[in-house]
């Protein structure tokens, strides 16, 4: 397309580039692993490696969620989406964590894919903001996971 000259578009942010750049080495990655259980194994140590990188606020909220997902939803296989831990049913992405260091955001954000079945009339939650995992955000994530299962 030709541009007019107006046009303030000036590409992806480095965290965008590097989101990318992550998500095409996990799909890498992900080809090269042997059997199912080979292959589970290894995302799920992928997963708690990258939550492992992550600064001491962020990787304390992941921690808390990778057990109440694992523990709550145990059909959701824990993989890596986009450098992000995630949890997904058959391959496909259920719900993520994203620290805020990532894209440099003020809070960590639970996030939720259209395949959770969080329907709740004509407008639901899709995303929802963390700043620290208490027991009542742990059991609030509970009943998101079951449900978006």
């Amino acid at each position: 397309m030709a541009g007019t000259g107006s046009s303030t578009y000036e590409g992806f942010s480095a965290q965008e580039r590097a989101a990318m750049k992550a998500h095409a080495l996990d799909q890498k990655k992900a080809a090269r692993r042997g059997s199912a259980a080979e292959k589970a194994a290894e995302a799920e140590r992928d997963v708690l490696a990258k939550i492992a990188e992550m600064q001491e606020s962020d990787r304390i909220m992941a921690e808390r969620v990778h057990a109440v997902v694992t523990a709550h939803a145990p059909a959701l296989a824990p993989k890596l989406w986009y450098g992000m831990p995630a949890y997904a049913s058959d391959g496909k992405v259920v719900c993520f964590f994203q620290s805020a260091e990532k894209f440099k955001a003020r809070y960590a954000t639970l996030g939720f894919s259209d395949l959770a079945k969080l329907d709740e009339g004509p407008m639901w939650a899709a995303g929802f903001a963390l700043t620290e995992v208490t027991p009542e955000v742990e059991a609030r994530i509970a009943e998101l996971v079951k449900r978006a299962t």
